[in-house]
C-alpha cells in the first residue's frame, strides 16, 4: 500500500499530465502517474494516431518511460480520465509483467477517486514471464 499523501500526489500528476494527452479523434484525454519502488514519479498520456491500432494508453506511456530508465518495480499508478474509466486489458497486461500488488487508483478529472484495486485483482489469472516454458 501507499500513503494517502502519495496517492494524493500520484492523483494530482495524472490529473495534470492530462492536458498534454494528444486525443483528437476520441476526445477522451488520459494521464497516468506511476510510482516506483525507487520513489521516482513517471507520467503518461494517451497518444492517438490517424492509424488507430498504433495509438498507445497513458498507463504504457508511463511504463515504458519507467522502464527506459531502469525501473522494474511499481508500487502504484493513478490513472485520470473524464469520467474514471478503467484501464484496458493491454495495460492491465503489460502492468502485470511488473507485479500483480501494484495498486491501481482510478480517479475523475476533478480527482476524486472513483476505484481502487490490485493489477492482480483487475487481471486475474494474468499471464505472467513465469508462465513461459523455460
Amino acid at each position: 500500500m501507499i500513503t494517502d499523501e502519495e496517492k494524493k500526489k500520484l492523483i494530482q500528476i495524472a490529473v495534470e499530465a492530462r492536458s498534454h494527452a494528444y486525443a483528437p479523434y476520441s476526445q477522451y484525454q488520459v494521464g497516468a502517474a506511476l510510482l516506483a519502488a525507487s520513489g521516482r514519479i513517471y507520467d503518461g498520456v494517451n497518444v492517438e494516431n490517424a492509424a488507430f491500432p498504433v495509438t498507445i494508453c497513458a498507463e504504457r506511456v508511463a511504463v515504458f518511460k519507467a522502464v527506459s530508465e531502469g525501473e522494474r518495480e511499481f508500487l502504484a499508478i493513478a490513472v485520470a480520465t473524464v469520467n474514471g474509466g478503467m484501464p484496458c486489458g493491454s495495460c492491465r497486461q503489460v502492468l502485470a509483467e511488473f507485479g500483480l500488488e501494484t495498486w491501481v487508483i482510478i480517479a475523475n478529472r476533478e480527482g476524486r477517486i472513483l476505484h481502487e484495486a490490485t493489477i492482480g485483482e483487475l487481471l486475474p489469472g494474468a499471464f505472467r514471464p513465469q508462465d513461459l516454458p523455460k
